[in-house]
């Protein structure tokens, strides 16, 4: 891991400047599987549509099952200090350039990552290093950033689109009860698109074991910003969100991965007479996080890989990890000694 602390930070900046011009949702078309080595997973996947009832026939939000976390994923030996990839989304949906992931590319990471042992853990759950895992399993954060509609869509008949990221997630969990729709989404006021499917889709999430996090109220560059503006920000989206069943202390991400000048900011303040915490900030890097625990390891500049195609994109690193170039942390396994 030694050679990522010498790579640039170019690459930060060129995710601004991407970003910035990339704000608007593609609508998602089913293309031709591309992927072979997922095979059967994505075309079982890809097969039908995930059907929840029409908005007040039911309850909005069915709970997901409980989970084996006492059958071993794997035969690997723990590894507590190895890395632990936090994957950063956008879009899911056809389209160019950095932001996307298309419905059948995010179909084979979902595939890749369960075959390789990977099983969901929200940005809480990891920076407070209370990850519950199954023996022999590694941890991965899925992140999902700006709260577009091709990420939870419902369709015409009131049923989960089965092309939007949780829908192509909902039914590679039934097919894999231990891949669970368990991922960290930062929101902005646009709250998924489908005003009246809103409070819905938050709470169904939060339902199946996700975590709701802040992105801000206008996703702009907080280091050009005075402390005011950032506390307004960050305060009004926090508020906004809480009003909606999201817990008070929640973890943000600041837009563009770009910090405020005073970075106390990021874990608590007073605004408009309320405590406005927040548990955790992410960046907008380019590999793999440190393990907790880890002398090197903090809650408020968590790195992040983008969940795409390109150069330290999620297969860059999961074909480094494959190689074993890089380790990545393993749960405690009692049939195997520990990585020292």
């Amino acid at each position: 891991m030694a050679r990522m602390a010498n790579k640039p930070f170019r690459l930060i900046f060129v995710y601004i400047a991407v970003k910035r011009s990339i704000l608007a949702s593609a609508p998602p078309l089913i293309i031709a599987l591309t992927l072979a080595g997922c095979n059967s997973d994505v075309a079982k996947a890809s097969a039908s549509t995930v059907r929840l009832a029409k908005p007040g026939s039911e309850p909005a939000a069915p709970v997901a099952p409980p989970i084996d976390y006492t059958t071993p994923v794997s035969g690997r030996p723990a590894n507590l200090k190895g890395r632990v990839p936090v994957i950063m989304y956008h879009h899911i949906a056809e389209g160019k350039g950095p932001m996307f992931r298309t419905p059948d590319e995010f179909r084979s990471d979902l595939a890749r990552l369960h075959r390789m042992g990977f099983r969901p853990v929200t940005m809480t759950e990891y920076v407070e290093n209370k990850m519950k895992l199954a023996p022999g399993a590694s941890p991965v954060v899925m992140t999902f950033d700006d709260a577009h509609e091709n990420q939870f869509r419902y369709n015409a008949k009131g049923e989960i689109d089965p092309n939007c990221g949780v829908g192509i997630w909902l039914e590679f969990a039934k097919l894999h009860p231990d891949f669970p729709v368990k991922g960290t989404w930062y929101l902005l006021p646009i709250l998924f698109g489908q005003k009246q499917y809103q409070q819905k889709k938050i709470t169904a999430l939060q339902n199946w074991g996700s975590e709701i996090g802040n992105h801000t109220i206008h996703h702009n560059d907080l280091k050009k910003m005075s402390a005011e503006r950032v506390k307004a920000e960050l305060g009004e989206m926090n508020l906004k969100l809480r009003k909606l069943g999201v817990p008070a202390k929640m973890p943000f991400c600041p837009p563009y991965g770009s910090f405020p000048r005073n970075e106390a900011l990021l874990k608590s303040f007073m605004y408009k007479g309320q405590l406005i915490e927040h548990s955790s900030a992410c960046e907008a890097g380019w590999c793999p996080a440190v393990a907790p625990g880890q002398k090197s390891f903090t809650k408020y500049r968590v790195l992040r890989l983008h969940g795409n195609g390109a150069k330290y994109g999620v297969d860059y690193w999961l074909d480094e990890i494959a190689a074993g170039r890089t380790k990545v942390y393993v749960a405690k396994n009692p049939a195997k000694p520990a990585v020292k």
